[in-house]
């Protein structure tokens, strides 16, 4: 899994938001400031945001983009998969076929089950992280808990992660 520029960048504008909480406002060029990208870059990164429903835009004078939500309410996966899609695409095996039209290995692949479990791994991470975890910093003491915190999901929050996954709603 590789996190493209457009995540980075689109996670850290929103983490700017994300700081100045739902009542606080910048424009597209603070922002761009804040983290030394382009203005068109950032409004573009922001389009994709407020399209999520991760961020809003309030219009006239001193108005500009603030969080759609509180931060704690915001996690990454919502993040990485407004910004870049679904950790592994369902059709991912599609583009891996080889000479042939279909992959050699479609019905038992072990290849796609270490990786739909690597996505699932990263998935249940990013889902029970938020954006307040990273403005409070909790994010590094949370990769060393991170067995029990999967391992703690709620079934609700089991089920919003098989959905985003495409997966069935039992556990494992």
């Amino acid at each position: 899994m590789r996190i493209s520029a457009l995540e980075e960048y689109g996670l850290r504008c929103l983490i700017s938001l994300a700081k100045e909480g739902m009542e606080g406002q910048l424009s597209i060029s603070d922002i761009a400031e804040r983290e030394g990208l382009s203005v068109p870059y950032t409004s573009k990164l922001l389009s994709i945001l407020r399209q999520s429903q991760l961020v809003t835009a309030v219009r006239g004078r001193g108005g500009g983009f603030c969080v759609a939500r509180q931060p704690n309410e915001i996690n990454l996966l919502e993040v990485i998969t407004a910004l870049g899609g679904p950790l592994i695409d369902s059709n991912h095996c599609d583009r891996f076929s080889g000479q042939l039209e279909k992959c050699i290995h479609t019905d038992n692949c072990s290849v796609h089950y270490t990786l739909m479990g690597l996505a699932k791994i990263v998935a249940q991470f990013l889902s029970s992280s938020t954006l307040q975890d990273i403005i409070d910093g909790n994010t590094l003491d949370e990769i060393t808990n991170i067995e029990s915190k999967v391992t703690m999901m709620s079934d609700i929050e089991q089920a919003e992660l098989n959905k985003a996954l495409n997966q069935p709603e039992s556990r494992n």
